[in-house]
């Protein structure tokens, strides 16, 4: 328990070194995680039926200032490639996305065929934005039953909010994540940027999003958690 409270304690100590980081130098006017909004969807180009895992988020998972062989997705198909595994991964990231717009599109990724499972990683820009996290929470929520309305399988991302929010708001958003995780039942990773957030050595200049090397243990932490829910 006590380990569990470090680790915790040093997440969230890198996680507002990280959004101080990003509300000075990594976000444009609105809060939001910089990126091009412009950047269409990975969408496979061949006409296989191979089930499919949906990478769905932000910037995070887009791959903001990395070329497309170096995002987490691409690089988990890989993975899951080497490892004997025949899915096929979509790219379903936007930079600069929140819960809503992440509402707003989820049916679309969600209705491509033989979707098996969803690496669900949003709300880190609600966060940069202070929105509602009753709105945050609705939003997502909304995209879990979706989900298990269509019988996919989950990894739900979590993510960490500083002390210089508020307390209320921190503990609010903080808390949010596991207890949705638990209300749908859902594979849970408390923190998406493990092992990567605020090494220089694994970020970009920005301070906020991983390099390639960063991208590479970002993978590898989310094909942990995915590995229970994969089949040959």
């Amino acid at each position: 328990m006590k380990s569990l409270m470090r680790q915790t304690h040093l997440l969230l100590i890198i996680l507002s070194a990280v959004l101080l980081s990003a509300g000075c130098s990594a976000s444009d006017s609105s809060g939001e995680f910089a990126g091009d909004p412009s950047k269409p969807l990975t969408i496979p180009k061949s006409g296989e039926t191979r089930p499919k895992i949906v990478a769905f988020g932000d910037s995070l998972t887009a791959g903001f200032g990395l070329a497309e062989d170096e995002s987490y997705p691409y690089l988990l198909q890989k993975r899951l490639e080497a490892d004997g595994y025949r899915y096929e991964v979509l790219n379903a990231g936007v930079s600069g996305d929140t819960t809503l717009g992440g509402l707003e599109r989820i049916d679309w990724a969600l209705g491509q065929d033989n979707v098996e499972i969803l690496v669900l990683a949003l709300g880190g820009n609600d966060l940069l934005r202070r929105m509602p996290v009753d709105s945050m929470r609705a939003n997502l929520a909304a995209m879990l039953q979706k989900a298990k309305d269509r019988n996919i399988k989950v990894l739900f991302c979590g993510m960490l909010a500083p002390s210089n929010v508020g307390s209320d708001y921190q503990v609010q958003f903080v808390s949010t994540f596991p207890a949705l995780a638990k209300e749908f039942d859902v594979a849970f990773m408390p923190f998406i940027l493990k092992d990567v957030a605020l090494d220089p050595e694994l970020n970009q200049a920005d301070g906020i999003h991983p390099n390639a090397d960063g991208a590479k243990i970002m993978m590898e932490n989310i094909y942990e958690q995915l590995r229970p829910l994969l089949r040959k």
